[in-house]
């Protein structure tokens, strides 16, 4: 299982983060070895909204390569929707077997038009934007539909990243890494 984080300046960390911590564990903790990851983006660096600068894995790597990409959100996401380059890149990816976003990651989704149709959230301040792109607005903390995975605000990043422990490694393995994070909210479903 090869993993894409797909980053971008402006980004937020959290978004990023939460996630990566519990879904990185599934290999450090040994659930599954033969996990691997890569941080993506356009450019050799990303710097968060705040000011953190982060050293990319590969650049303007081939998303279709990937078994997942996930998308954090941050407010340049308002800005990067309008950017032709980000957004077919993005759209390289439409047939990987897990497209995963949190917070406003999936207004770069509905604006690669990978979302059309589809039910999916995002952050509660941006649903009117998500609507725009013919997405159906679930404002629930997880929508799974098909092979995309949206989530919504920014600390719904660790419930997503537990939620995709699950998916792929089974209750135990989820139930195990939430442990060992000291995470003591158990998201209830879908």
């Amino acid at each position: 299982m090869r993993i894409a984080f797909v980053l971008f300046h402006g980004m937020t960390m959290l978004d990023f983060i939460g996630f990566y911590d519990c879904v990185t564990r599934l290999k450090t903790m040994g659930f599954i070895k033969d996990l691997s990851w890569d941080t993506c983006a356009l450019t050799p660096t990303v710097r968060d909204d705040r000011g953190i600068e982060m050293k990319i894995d590969k650049q303007n790597a081939d998303l279709s390569e990937y078994d997942m990409i996930f998308i954090p959100g941050g407010m340049a996401t308002r800005q990067l929707i309008h950017d032709e380059t980000h957004i077919e890149w993005l759209k390289k990816a439409r047939y990987v077997r897990y497209i995963v976003s949190v917070c406003t990651g999936s207004l770069l989704l509905g604006a690669a038009d990978i979302l059309r149709g589809k039910r999916a959230t995002t952050h509660p301040n941006a649903y009117s934007l998500l609507e725009s792109y013919d997405v159906v607005v679930n404002k629930k903390r997880i929508v799974f539909e098909d092979n995309i995975i949206t989530a919504g605000g920014v600390a719904a990043s660790i419930d997503l990243g537990l939620f995709i422990c699950e998916l792929l490694a089974g209750y135990d393995a989820r139930s195990v890494i939430q442990k060992q994070m000291d995470y003591p909210y158990v998201y209830q479903g879908i």
